[in-house]
């Protein structure tokens, strides 16, 4: 968990803080339902949310978790490089953001 929080604190630290009306619809964020795909041919769709409410059986994926903390702040078409929790290293795409009610 602490590796998690530490890359989640590299992401605040390179946030620009805007309004949410001024966010792009295409852009992670809390509530936003992320589909994406990794290079190895992995493909997922679920949505962002706090601790609290995450339920990875109902598709509900916390911020906390590395994917989570991967994808907040992406947009549609873009991607990054990722760590598997088996330590592979991937590149992450993203494929679709809708947000979430």
């Amino acid at each position: 968990m602490a590796s998690v929080a530490d890359q989640l604190m590299n992401e605040l630290d390179r946030a620009r803080v805007v309004d949410q009306g001024k966010l792009p619809d295409d852009a992670v964020r809390m509530g936003s339902i992320v589909s994406f795909t990794t290079e190895d041919g992995f493909n997922r769709t679920f949505q962002l949310v706090f601790p609290g409410n995450a339920d990875i059986a109902s598709g509900k994926v916390s911020v906390l978790t590395p994917i989570g903390a991967a994808l907040i702040g992406l947009r549609e078409g873009q991607s990054i490089p990722w760590t598997a929790r088996d330590g592979r290293r991937l590149s992450l795409t993203v494929n679709r953001v809708q947000q979430g009610q």
